[in-house]
């Protein structure tokens, strides 16, 4: 943990009404003032007790924070540097153990998650119980999407008419095998705008999901593995169309040590840097657009998704209320702090309820199925899609 970065804060208290913990709980250590407080005691030689790791296991690490400070306090680093602190020195429950290594050892790794496929229709009716044997357990299998058709790309996506540029695309390990849709959805609207789209065969993780958990080893060694993959394909650019791995692969250089030698741009990003040559077909439907936490905080990402979706003829945006706070999922936040992760979600899955909208768009995919699967507990069921997929439809002049 670094003091310069700690001695940032001046306990403005700015941060708090965006802070989704200290919103449920109104707990002072439970807000990024409190948190930071308790870094500069540990750096300052007190312990991490038990106590003290519950708290900063509880922050979801949404960078609302961020985005609040007048201070320019980079939480951000400070919570990843906590979190890796946390997983050296602090010795959890037996059972809290075993239950990340499932996680770590099953979510970072495409082909793992495929053998969950088959069975995907049964977690919905075994989640209570695995709840039983473990609340996250029973997370996991209450979170679980219904699984498509596997959709296989080519290495090589053509531009339709003219090329205007050449760029390669992240799969993802989460992305990959449960929205198989997505990624396709993605490389079409990526060629029908000018694109010739490479997809490097054998991807897998970026490690997203390992350093904003603390696992620095396992996070370099996905993120030194995604650099090779890139950069054997020979791009400048790469595109990514899931927000916590776009936030993280822009951090590669401070991860690494050494930046990467390509550009990392979210989808909206780079298409609004591209501009757009694709005839729009009018979509008449009425969309509510959630902020991800890591493309509107941690990339600063806003503008771009909205922008895309306001030029589709017939498409009416509205806007979800208390768009700044999180819905719980947060990586694998809703998998270890399911109580936390369900108020959330259900407090998101009001707001969105509350817009009318037919369709939930949103850019990330632990997004899309904890506030899915916070709808289907309300008993107000909404189809959710990808700013890809709409795009997709619109330009190819299909319904979704």
């Amino acid at each position: 943990m670094d003091p310069k970065l700690i001695n940032d804060c001046v306990h403005c208290g700015f941060c708090l009404p965006t802070c989704p913990t200290y919103v449920l709980w109104g707990e002072e250590m439970d807000s990024p003032r409190g948190r930071i407080h308790l870094m500069k005691q540990h750096v300052e030689g007190t312990p991490v007790t038990p106590e003290m790791a519950g708290h900063f296991d509880a922050c979801l690490g949404c960078m609302a924070c961020v985005t609040a400070c007048p201070s320019g306090v980079q939480y951000d680093q400070l919570i990843e540097q906590t979190r890796a602190e946390v997983e050296r020195v602090h010795v959890r429950d037996p059972r809290e153990r075993a239950v990340r290594e499932i996680v770590f050892s099953l979510f970072p790794y495409p082909r793992r998650l495929r053998l969950l496929r088959p069975g995907m229709w049964l977690a919905e009716r075994m989640a209570p119980f695995l709840e039983r044997v473990h609340p996250s357990l029973g997370a996991m299998a209450g979170l679980a999407p219904r699984a498509g058709r596997r959709q296989r790309l080519p290495r090589l996506v053509r531009a339709r008419g003219p090329r205007r540029a050449v760029v390669g695309m992240l799969t993802g390990c989460v992305q990959g095998e449960f929205f198989p849709q997505v990624n396709a959805a993605t490389a079409r609207v990526l060629a029908l705008e000018g694109c010739d789209v490479v997809i490097p065969p054998g991807q897998g993780c970026c490690g997203a999901l390992s350093v904003h958990s603390g696992r620095e080893e396992q996070a370099r060694r996905l993120a030194r593995r995604t650099v090779r993959t890139f950069t054997r394909a020979g791009v400048d650019t790469v595109v990514v169309n899931a927000a916590g791995c776009g936030s993280s692969m822009k951090e590669y250089g401070r991860l690494l040590g050494s930046e990467p030698g390509f550009r990392v741009l979210d989808l909206s990003e780079y298409l609004a840097e591209l501009g757009p040559v694709a005839d729009r077909h009018p979509l008449p439907v009425t969309v509510a657009y959630h902020d991800a936490c890591h493309l509107a905080h941690a990339q600063g990402i806003r503008a771009q998704p909205r922008e895309l979706l306001k030029a589709i003829p017939g498409l009416d945006l509205r806007e979800v209320p208390e768009s700044a706070i999180c819905c719980g999922s947060a990586g694998t936040y809703n998998i270890f702090q399911p109580a936390a992760a369900r108020d959330l979600g259900d407090r998101k899955a009001r707001s969105v309820a509350s817009t009318g909208a037919e369709l939930l768009v949103s850019a990330n995919p632990g997004c899309t199925m904890q506030i899915a699967a916070a709808m289907r507990r309300g008993g107000a069921e909404i189809r959710v899609a990808h700013t890809a997929e709409v795009l997709d439809a619109s330009l190819r002049g299909v319904s979704l």
